[in-house]
């Protein structure tokens, strides 16, 4: 069973491959890694657009081992992603404005170094510090204990290493540019789900999108569940900043959320003591099935938006965090029908 997600992120407010060149900088059945690794638009004689493409083996602390993989675009966005924890993008800049936000955790933590089901479960969060990470595929919500084991929040994705890490470049204009990873989640007697992340950029643009397959290779049905939780923080969010998205329904997720429905459109800045508050959106697509999701800053000159489609991605939830300066859209995908959107500032 395959099941095929595709989101165009639309970065700070706006995609067949031809023949290509293609390099593979990880293969685990062969137990390769070419560590460090460059190419650029110099070597590939490629004029219109200075571009580079930079793998770099971090070290020291809870980052020990852990890889980034680095799209700059001179005149366009630099794309910063890490194979190590599931091919999560760790932060985007560009256009004088970035996405991403500023967590407590500094570090790309090797997932070597982390125990999910420490505090209860919630282990996940002492590497959490990425712009948009994959959370599923067996589980994508809060720790529980079910069928005599732990779930841990937001599953396992996150935190597991690509077996498999490609880089493409077009050999013709535009030159577009696709980094694919194979995240398995695979558990004997268990699940068996992997997933073929890809990211597509061209070079000087400002937008670029995520294409991912999730396959089940067991010999048996297995549910699964997706999140796409993307993060945004300053100089996006800020005091007076706005989400935007087209809906037929807003809910609040518990009754603290209840609380901030006259205002659940608007950020405050940076609040003490402020819960993260929580609201369930039922969105509106066009004939073509897609929609857009977007955080804006107060004057309107700075923004980020989330292109997808609902029949992949049908619900969708904002959530929002008023003590830290950070703030997000995520989407879920649940079992097949669910979607989720959110922020935190």
């Amino acid at each position: 069973m395959k099941k095929i997600l595709v989101l165009t992120t639309i970065a700070l407010l706006v995609s067949g491959s031809a023949a290509a060149k293609t390099w593979v900088l990880t293969n685990a059945e062969e137990g390769m890694d070419k560590g460090n690794w460059q190419i650029n638009s110099d070597q590939l004689k490629v004029k219109d657009h200075a571009f580079s493409i930079e793998q770099k083996v971090l070290h020291g602390g809870k980052q020990e081992g852990s890889k980034i993989l680095t799209i700059h675009s001179k005149d366009g966005l630099t794309i910063t992603l890490s194979p190590t924890r599931g091919m999560n993008l760790l932060r985007i800049e560009g256009f004088g404005s970035r996405m991403g936000w500023d967590s407590p955790v500094k570090e790309v933590v090797n997932p070597a170094f982390s125990n999910l089901e420490s505090r209860n479960g919630l282990g996940w969060l002492e590497g959490f510090n990425e712009m948009m990470v994959r959370c599923g595929y067996e589980w994508t919500g809060h720790p529980v204990t079910a069928d005599g084991q732990i779930y841990t929040l937001h599953g396992k994705a996150g935190n597991t290493p690509a077996s498999l890490v490609e880089v493409e470049v077009a050999d013709s204009a535009p030159y577009e540019i696709r980094i694919r990873g194979l995240v398995k989640e695979s558990t004997f007697k268990k699940a068996d789900l992997q997933t073929l992340t890809e990211l597509r950029y061209v070079p000087g643009s400002n937008s670029f999108s995520l294409h991912d397959v999730l396959t089940n290779h067991a010999d048996y049905p297995h549910d699964y569940q997706i999140i796409y939780h993307s993060n945004f923080g300053t100089p996006i969010l800020e005091e007076g900043a706005r989400f935007l998205a087209p809906m037929s329904s807003i809910s609040p997720f518990n009754d603290y959320a209840k609380s901030g429905l006259k205002t659940w459109q608007t950020y405050q800045g940076p609040t003490k003591d402020f819960d993260e508050m929580v609201f369930n959106i039922q969105p509106l697509a066009d004939e073509n099935h897609q929609t857009l999701a977007a955080v804006v800053n107060k004057a309107g000159d700075k923004g980020a938006s989330i292109q997808f489609d609902t029949r992949q991605l049908p619900v969708l939830t904002l959530w929002k965090k008023h003590r830290y300066r950070q703030a997000g859209l995520c989407h879920r995908y649940r079992a097949g029908d669910q979607l989720r959107l959110s922020g935190d500032h």
